[in-house]
């Protein structure tokens, strides 16, 4: 069962980002402030989830939520500031977004910058563990998929539909084959060196 804040007494908002170990397009963040007494028994990390169950949820969390948002880093600026600095940028604009100032973060993950004056809580695997975090999770996957299949109509030949810009072994055989597009992001090893499937944690 998630947990519902950390803080009981602030306005606490969760917040995640989508599309971090991708070859190509934005990655995408999102800011929640859920109701203190919001539940939902499907709410989870959304890699729990299917896909049906995320954009099943998303009017869900968009209703209910206090206020949320989303934020997108490009992958130019991806390439000009590294990706774990454009996370973190990405989560920084979509708690700009909010339309109800949070009195605290509650951050998926170990990394993050200060906010303006906000204090802020780093949790790993926290999308696993708080509702708000889990709600971020489900926006800015679900926001970041569409952006993706919308890419797919442009260039095809990526299978960005069903990869969504990861790395699998027929995107990279696309790269091989075709070359980058406008979205690739020029700074990640696009081709691999022997290793297909990358590790990382989002």
């Amino acid at each position: 069962m998630l947990l519902p804040y950390l803080n009981k007494e602030l306005i606490e908002a969760g917040c995640d980002e989508a599309g971090r170990g991708c070859l190509a397009g934005a990655v995408y963040a999102a800011a929640v402030i859920l109701p203190k007494e919001f539940r939902n028994e499907l709410l989870n990390d959304s890699k729990q989830l299917t896909e049906a169950q995320r954009y099943q949820l998303r009017p869900i969390i968009e209703q209910e939520a206090v206020a949320w948002a989303v934020g997108v880093v490009t992958p130019e600026e991806i390439d000009k500031i590294n990706i774990l600095n454009a996370s973190i940028l990405a989560m920084h604009r979509a708690v700009d977004g909010l339309k109800v100032r949070p009195q605290h973060l509650l951050i998926d993950g170990n990394r993050f910058k200060k906010y303006q004056n906000l204090p802020h809580t780093t949790v790993i695997k926290g999308d696993g563990k708080y509702l708000n975090i889990a709600a971020a999770s489900v926006l800015a996957k679900t926001y970041r998929d569409d952006y993706m299949n919308a890419l797919h109509q442009e260039y095809p030949s990526y299978d960005w539909k069903k990869n969504k810009g990861y790395p699998t072994q027929a995107h990279r055989a696309a790269i091989a084959e075709h070359g980058i597009t406008p979205y690739h992001r020029k700074t990640f090893n696009l081709l691999g060196d022997g290793q297909l499937s990358l590790v990382f944690d989002e």
